[in-house]
């Protein structure tokens, strides 16, 4: 899809004000928090050296900014029953975008979705079972999709999340 073909009106939603610019502590932050999500304000403070009611104050606003969007869970999928992991590329019709990003995220091992340029149009990543539960997936949930002109597997034999030092 050419870049031109891809413009789309903004979505409405939610007015996020522009985030402010971050400082050395705020990256200090940010980084503990990648490493440790449930890293307790104290360890914060401490570690970045402000008080406790700054680190507060900062984590709010990182938070309100839209820069943390949110604290969750690393899974290791394979662990967690998921042990199957594919990246697939699709083709989609012209400005469909929304309509099929829509229904990706309601697939059972959506994990991440991209719009990208190149060779094809959306970047899904996506965890199953096993071969039989992701061949499900492919053949008749995302071809069943009316805006999916074509899909291309690429499955993953090993992967590792790029994980901030703690």
């Amino acid at each position: 899809m050419a870049p031109e073909q891809m413009a789309e009106p903004p979505e409405a939603g939610p007015a996020v004000p522009p985030a402010r610019p971050l400082d050395a502590i705020d990256q200090d932050i940010l980084q503990m928090l990648q490493a440790d999500g449930r890293a307790s304000i104290r360890s914060v403070a401490e570690r970045v050296h402000v008080s406790r009611a700054n680190a507060y104050a900062r984590i709010n606003r990182l938070i309100e900014d839209g820069v943390i969007r949110g604290f969750g869970a690393r899974v290791n999928h394979e662990r967690a029953g998921q042990g199957t992991s594919a990246y697939i590329t699709l083709k989609i019709v012209q400005n469909s975008w929304r309509t099929v990003r829509e229904q990706l995220r309601m697939l059972p091992g959506a994990s991440h979705i991209a719009l990208v340029g190149g060779d094809f149009d959306v970047l899904l990543l996506v965890h199953t079972p096993d071969n039989k539960a992701l061949r499900e997936l492919v053949l008749t949930r995302l071809q069943a999709i009316p805006e999916v002109l074509s899909t291309r597997t690429l499955l993953v034999f090993e992967e590792e999340d790029l994980e901030p030092e703690g």
